[in-house]
């Protein structure tokens, strides 16, 4: 079975499927593997990189014509076109926000598989590429931050005077969020954070974060990890909760998702008014929405005297690193769900229900054809 590998084409991406190492894996279990020319460049990988672990280099159209096809982001409606009728293709989607690409994959009865859709569950925690990459993402967020402020981040004993650590308040205590206060407390920063989920208390203080404790948490409805709706009343007391926090704050790291919707404004702009001149925020939301009122995508800003970044592809900053630990989980998943001989179809299967999308022409994931109404 051909497995073929995209160059990625959405903007500010740098990431590739697959690196050398795993391509040595892959081909190992049977498999051949055709990258298309210049896939890896970003990620300092080039086509003799891949040669010489034993891939292919070919144009698109051929990449585009093996068995199973592989990428990052979402497969483009022209690039569908390219895929061989009835192939297979996998990537991270979010399959609810691209209609018209769940339509193109119907009418050639591809198999789509979403890397953001596999469960979380203990046994495909090596194919978590969600977590892979916020962890990334976490981390960067907070060397971002700190070099956008105007100060260190550790407490420094001269003997010209005392230096007082950065105060980091943090939105949201996911893996990227618990990866943005293991990363600021090894700067030598105070770190706070909120949550919605009071389960994740323990977490952060077992880093050395102080968790701020918001009152009405049974406003508060949790599936599979994340936040899936949160009452207005809970985001009332939130707000007020941090906005006596936040005058205080040096940097902002906001994370807060809600999965199928919009991201909560969890920083209004009478907040920012609020912040010290020279403070930082970094909204790692933005790419739905944002977290914070006056943030913009793919833009860094200056308002009432606060640095804004709006970041949308944290974990593309790390491209080397990224596309590693996204190919182990992408290759995992494959290894799952297939041999050399072909897909072995399960469809009851947990990890295979879970991330499969598009079947035999159809739209077969149930959580998309809720949110699709479909």
């Amino acid at each position: 079975m051909k497995i073929g590998v995209l160059k990625e084409t959405k903007g500010h991406e740098t990431r590739v499927a697959l690196t050398p190492d795993v391509v040595k894996q892959v081909i190992k279990k049977g498999f051949e593997v055709c990258v298309e020319t210049g896939a890896g460049d970003l990620a300092a990988i080039s086509d003799a990189d891949f040669q010489a672990a034993g891939a292919q280099v070919c144009s698109k159209a051929e990449a585009s014509q093996s068995d199973v096809v592989l990428k990052v982001n979402s497969f483009t409606e022209e690039e569908v076109a390219g895929l061989k009728e009835g192939s297979i293709c996998i990537s991270f989607m979010y399959a609810y926000t691209i209609p018209s690409v769940i339509d193109a994959l119907n009418a050639k009865k591809i198999s789509a598989f979403s890397m953001d859709a596999v469960p979380r569950i203990s046994r495909a925690q090596k194919m978590d590429a969600l977590s892979s990459q916020a962890n990334l993402a976490g981390y960067k967020t907070v060397i971002l931050g700190a070099n956008a402020l105007g100060k260190i981040f550790p407490l420094m004993m001269t003997a010209a005077g005392t230096i007082t650590p950065t105060r980091v308040l943090i939105f949201g205590a996911g893996v990227a969020g618990l990866q943005a206060v293991a990363t600021a407390k090894r700067l030598g920063a105070v770190v706070e954070v909120t949550d919605v989920r009071p389960e994740t208390k323990e977490q952060v203080e077992s880093l050395g974060g102080r968790f701020l404790t918001v009152e009405g948490v049974e406003g508060v409805k949790v599936e599979g990890g994340y936040a899936k709706e949160v009452s207005a009343e809970f985001l009332q007391k939130q707000k007020e909760l941090v906005e006596a926090k936040i005058k205080d704050a040096d940097l902002v790291i906001t994370t807060a998702l809600v999965i199928g919707k919009k991201a909560p404004v969890l920083v209004s702009e009478d907040m920012v008014k609020s912040m010290k001149a020279g403070s930082v925020i970094v909204d790692m939301a933005v790419e739905s929405g944002g977290n914070c009122a006056v943030s913009e995508i793919n833009k860094t800003v200056v308002k009432h005297g606060v640095t804004i970044i709006g970041e949308s592809n944290l974990p593309a900053l790390l491209p080397v690193n990224a596309s590693q630990l996204y190919a182990t989980n992408i290759s995992t998943l494959l290894f799952h769900l297939a041999d050399k001989e072909g897909f072995k179809w399960e469809m009851e299967e947990e990890i295979t229900k879970g991330s499969l999308i598009t079947h035999q022409g159809a739209l077969v994931h149930e959580f998309t054809k809720t949110i699709l109404n479909k």
